[in-house]
C-alpha cells in the first residue's frame, strides 16, 4: 500500500510540473495574440490600397501584357508557398496546413502540373526533409513575428522563379487565415499569374480609381506588381502568425485542463488508498488490543 501511495505522489508531482509548463505557454501565447492582431490590422490598409492601385491601372489600360499577368498555355510547374510554424505546441495547426498542401498537390497533378514547394517555418521544412522531398527554397526563424523584409525576400525569390523560362508557371499560397480566437481556417490562394477580370459597376461594387500615368502601363506595373505580391505574402505571414498563437493558446489551455483533471483523479485515488491504509492500521490496532485483552482474561 505504501508503494502505491509513493507512486501516486510521484505521478501527481510530474503532472503538476507539466501543468505549470502548459499554463506558462498558454499565457505567453495569449499575450502575443494581441500584438499579432494589431500588426495584422495595421497591414490591411496598405494591402487594400495597393490592390486598388493595381486594379485602377489595369482597368484604365486597353490591353495588359505584363509578364506577371500572362498565364502560360500549358503550365508544367507550380510553386506552392507553404507557411507553417517554427515551433510546436499548437495542436493541429501544421497538420491541417500540410494536409491542405497535399490536397493542392493532388489537384495540380491531375492537371499535369508538377509542384515545387517553397516552405516557411521549421515544422514544414522538417516534414519535407523527413520525406526526402526537394524544395525550391525555404525560410525559418520568424513564423511568430514576421516582418515586411521577410515577405520581400520570399516574394523576390518567387517572382524570379516565375520570370525564369525554366522556373515555375504559377504561384499558390497555402496558409492559415485568422478568423477569431477560436477559428482559424487553412486557405489556398493563387497569386501569380495575376487574374484580370472585367466587371460591371453596381451599387455594391466600387469603381476603380482613374490614373494618368506615363510612359506606359507596363512600366508602372513593373513597380506595382512586385509590391502587390509582397503585400499578399506579408498579409499571409501575419495571418499565419496570429493563427499560430491562437492555436497554441487553445492547445495549451486544453493540455492544462487535462493535466488538472488528471491531478484530481490521482488525488482521489491517493485519498482512497490512504483511507484503506488507515483502515487497515486501525484494524491491526484493534486486533492487537483484542488479543491483549483475551490474553489478560486467560491469565485471570
Amino acid at each position: 500500500m505504501g508503494a502505491q501511495l509513493r507512486l501516486l505522489r510521484r505521478r501527481i508531482k510530474s503532472v503538476k510540473s507539466t501543468a505549470k509548463i502548459t499554463r506558462a505557454q498558454e499565457l505567453i501565447a495569449s499575450s502575443r495574440i494581441v500584438r499579432a492582431q494589431q500588426r495584422m490590422q495595421a497591414a490591411l490598409p496598405y494591402e487594400r490600397e495597393i490592390t486598388r492601385a493595381v486594379t485602377g491601372v489595369v482597368s484604365n489600360t486597353d490591353s495588359v501584357s505584363h509578364p506577371l499577368t500572362l498565364a502560360k498555355d500549358n503550365p508544367s510547374r507550380a510553386g506552392v508557398l507553404i507557411i507553417s510554424s517554427d515551433r510546436g505546441f499548437c495542436g493541429g495547426f501544421n497538420a491541417n496546413l500540410l494536409r491542405e498542401a497535399e490536397a493542392l498537390k493532388g489537384l495540380l497533378k491531375e492537371r499535369g502540373v508538377e509542384t515545387v514547394p517553397y516552405v516557411v517555418g521549421r515544422k514544414g521544412i522538417t516534414w519535407h526533409k523527413f520525406r526526402g522531398r526537394d524544395m525550391g527554397d525555404h525560410w525559418e526563424g520568424f513564423s511568430d513575428s514576421p516582418s515586411y523584409t521577410h515577405a520581400k525576400t520570399i516574394a523576390n525569390t518567387l517572382i524570379e522563379a516565375f520570370k525564369d523560362d525554366n522556373g515555375i508557371d504559377e504561384i499558390h499560397i497555402v496558409s492559415t487565415e485568422f478568423v477569431s480566437m477560436l477559428t482559424q481556417n487553412v486557405v489556398v490562394k493563387r497569386v501569380l499569374p495575376l487574374e484580370v477580370e472585367e466587371s460591371v459597376a453596381s451599387d455594391t461594387t466600387t469603381i476603380p480609381p482613374y490614373f494618368e500615368f506615363e510612359p506606359t502601363a507596363d512600366e508602372v506595373l513593373d513597380n506595382l506588381l512586385p509590391r502587390y505580391v509582397e503585400s499578399r505574402i506579408f498579409s499571409a505571414l501575419l495571418q499565419s502568425a496570429a493563427s499560430e498563437h491562437a492555436a497554441r493558446r487553445r492547445a495549451m489551455k486544453s493540455a492544462t485542463d487535462n493535466a488538472n483533471e488528471l491531478i484530481r483523479a490521482f488525488t482521489q485515488e491517493m485519498n482512497k488508498a490512504r483511507q484503506a491504509e488507515i483502515t487497515q492500521e486501525i484494524s491491526e490496532i484493534v486486533g492487537g488490543a483484542n488479543a491483549l485483552a483475551d490474553a489478560a482474561a486467560g491469565k485471570e
